[in-house]
């Protein structure tokens, strides 16, 4: 029997309703490793070095359609939750129109800037013209990319996390398969990554576009619709925090990379690009648990069902903490051969990925918690604390770690600064949630 957003939710129906978009998650951020894989072992250093560099950059541009797919779910949800079915369609097909709108003027903007960013984070000469290389074939796919990012939210809205899930392995396994043939095959190196990404995202974003257009059996569809300012903007101010934490993240990653460059040289910057693609698949597992649970929260704030809310709050928070010790664990016990997987062909380099990976895992112990957070409070259609959060933790804290911890520690204090900006986004959340427990009810 389908799992739809009205039922009431115990631990094992929560756990199946949300699995979809934590696999659909962690496939993403695999398939996005596995370009860093191919590149690192078949192209070499300096590529490897180069997709890392700019990296951040292109993530911030497509995290708009996170922020679209995410506030934008919230509203549909809730608006379901009213009893407006019409409404919440014509809301839907408005945020995905005016995302595919924004996507092209957003990637003729990162191709005309590319370069000057590329020498701002640091790139020059052979590693300059791999980034940008690199950045334009990736830009030229920004609209189906975002949309990509938007979808894995909307499914779930639509109660087809399972069909969500489909796509992301569709798009997953053409990207995994064109880098084995590209750059493995062919050899064409970082050139071959590019495309393969780029195709994987048409795939993730254009595919949900033509079920949606067509009679399906979800609860949403593409068609007509009317322009609604006012909702576009609560889109906006909703899934700003998912916005902004994404921004912070590549914004900080830019940073990290900076300052590895001043202590670690090249080889910091390569270490790095290890640590983050372990770190995002490990915390694809909050993202998607959060990703899946929030149309949940939105259904029920809507609905008025506070029981419910309290429910889920505490199961939520139970499942964090049993993820947040396994992956801790798994990080542990895994930190050699998955660093040995990237840059084992580097005897120097492996041991510095390896010292960072031993301080960089107890970081999973905290992180799901204001993650989650930071969702609740946008499935709640609080944008403001939600954007608070993920300010705080990915932006803020981090900066303020990672600027004074080396000046301590030297090199460690990087890998530890990321510990620390948890650990203190943690008490943030748990303030907030304490404070607003009589407004929404779910304490």
């Amino acid at each position: 029997m389908a799992i739809q957003l009205s039922d009431r939710f115990n631990f094992r129906r929560l756990l199946r309703f949300t699995l979809p978009s934590i696999i659909m998650m962690i496939f993403t951020s695999i398939y996005g490793v596995v370009d860093g894989f191919f590149v690192s072992n078949f192209a070499g250093k300096t590529p490897f070095t180069a997709i890392n560099l700019i990296m951040p950059f292109l993530m911030v541009l497509g995290a708009l359609g996170f922020m679209m797919g995410t506030g934008g779910s919230a509203i549909i949800a809730k608006t379901m939750g009213e009893g407006d079915k019409a409404k919440a369609n014509s809301l839907f097909s408005l945020f995905i129109y005016i995302s595919v709108l924004a996507g092209i003027v957003v990637a003729a903007i990162g191709i005309a800037v590319l370069r000057p960013v590329a020498i701002l984070l640091g790139a020059e000469g052979e590693i300059l013209e791999n980034c940008v290389i690199h950045g334009r074939i990736i830009l030229m796919a920004l609209p189906a990319y975002m949309l990509q990012y938007e979808f894995q939210s909307l499914f779930v809205t639509a109660e087809k996390p399972n069909l969500g899930l489909i796509v992301t392995i569709a798009a997953g396994c053409t990207n995994i398969v064109l880098d084995a043939v590209m750059v493995g095959a062919l050899s064409l190196g970082l050139v071959g990554a590019a495309v393969a990404t780029a195709m994987s995202q048409c795939v993730g974003g254009l595919v949900p576009i033509i079920y949606f257009a067509l009679p399906n059996k979800s609860l949403l569809r593409l068609g007509k619709t009317k322009f609604d300012g006012r909702s576009l903007l609560k889109a906006c101010t909703n899934g700003s925090s998912e916005l902004m934490s994404n921004i912070a993240m590549s914004t900080v990653s830019m940073l990290y990379n900076y300052q590895l460059l001043q202590y670690a040289g090249n080889d910091g910057v390569a270490a790095y690009g290890v640590l983050m693609y372990v770190n995002m698949i490990f915390i694809a597992v909050f993202i998607g648990y959060s990703v899946g649970s929030a149309p949940i929260v939105s259904y029920h704030y809507g609905a008025g069902n506070k029981d419910e809310l309290k429910g889920l709050l505490r199961k939520s928070v139970t499942i964090i903490l049993c993820f947040s010790v396994s992956m801790l664990v798994c990080a542990e016990l895994l930190a050699k051969p998955l660093s040995m997987l990237f840059v084992g062909y580097d005897e120097g380099l492996l041991e510095l990925t390896l010292g960072g990976f031993r301080i960089y895992s107890f970081s999973f112990l905290f992180a799901g918690f204001a993650i989650y957070g930071s969702s609740f409070f946008t499935a709640l259609n609080n944008g403001v604390i939600s954007a608070i959060i993920s300010f705080l933790r990915t932006l803020v804290f981090q900066i303020a770690a990672v600027l004074t911890f080396p000046l301590i520690w030297g090199i460690d204090g990087i890998w530890f600064s990321l510990v620390a900006a948890e650990i203190m986004a943690v008490a943030t959340t748990s303030v907030f949630i304490f404070a607003k427990r009589k407004k929404y009810g779910y304490m």
